[in-house]
């Protein structure tokens, strides 16, 4: 990857990918709705910014549950990527139980557009992003 960081903040580390170009957002630590809403917004105008239409978010080192974010981040933060032309947004989980089911609760929240897929691994999120 030719990675080029965009944004280094306490929970979430943004970067671009020139090759793939897309967003890879490195998410870290404890999440919590106030690091949810603060990092997702910066996902969104950095992809604006950069004008991509895909997004990895790497939630690997996610290390608790975040679920009070859940029906934010479905509701309103997803219609927001889409309106600002994200189309794919893979989804890697994090090895942690309580993470992964603020992920799926947050899909449950989410309507159609953009598309987004699950993954349990980088490798094989970085695939389905570059056939998409």
């Amino acid at each position: 990857m030719s990675l080029q960081t965009l944004l280094e903040a306490p929970h979430i580390t943004i970067a671009y990918d020139h090759l793939n170009e897309w967003l890879l957002a490195d998410w870290h630590g404890n999440q919590d709705l106030a690091s949810v809403q603060q990092g997702s917004q910066e996902i969104l105008r950095l992809m604006q910014l950069q004008r991509c239409h895909k997004v990895l978010n790497d939630n690997t080192r996610v290390t608790s549950m975040w679920s009070e974010a859940a029906e934010w981040a479905g509701k309103d933060l997803f219609p927001a990527l889409a309106a600002a032309g994200l189309r794919y947004f893979a989804w890697v989980y994090s090895p942690n139980l309580y993470s992964r089911l603020s992920t799926d609760l947050t899909l449950q929240f989410a309507a159609g557009s953009p598309v987004v897929a699950t993954f349990d691994d980088v490798d094989t999120a970085q695939g389905w992003l570059k056939q998409m």
